[in-house]
């Protein structure tokens, strides 16, 4: 059940960067402040770091991780793409992101309370991408 659970714990965490990372992908070319494309490429930087941590655990348990869910990711594109349509702005982009990273640190706590048995390591880690998700709504606040 450990490393069931650990598994797929793993595999969310290796989702939502994969998710995160897209969209931050998505709108940095619309940022028109350079604190703000400083804000989110120190932010997308970590999750590239942190992505490389769970890949490798998730190799030692030859898993090949997961794949954000195709329906989630079509729409977070099509909501990013209208919205920035209608209102190409750093406050767009910041809300966007804002509203990302809070779905995303709910789904994080969702898979800790729904993956209990997973090793300490792992929840360990989704605690950290939780972390990094709030800091970056933290960070994104004066662009609002």
């Amino acid at each position: 059940m450990i490393e069931q659970d650990t598994i797929r714990l793993l595999r969310e965490c290796d989702a939502g960067i994969k998710m995160g990372v897209d969209a931050i992908d998505d709108v940095l070319d619309y940022v028109h402040s350079d604190e703000l494309h400083k804000c989110l490429t120190k932010c997308k930087d970590a999750h590239i770091k942190l992505k490389k941590e769970i890949q490798d655990l998730l190799e030692s348990y030859h898993d090949e991780g997961k794949e954000p869910n195709l329906m989630a990711k079509g729409m977070s594109w099509i909501k990013t793409n209208v919205k920035l349509v209608m209102k190409e702005s750093d406050e767009t982009i910041a809300d966007l992101i804002t509203d990302g990273c809070n779905m995303g640190v709910k789904s994080l706590n969702k898979f800790l309370n729904q993956y209990k048995a997973a090793d300490e390591q792992s929840k360990g880690i989704t605690k950290r991408l939780a972390k990094l998700e709030e800091a970056l709504t933290v960070d994104l606040r004066p662009f609002l």
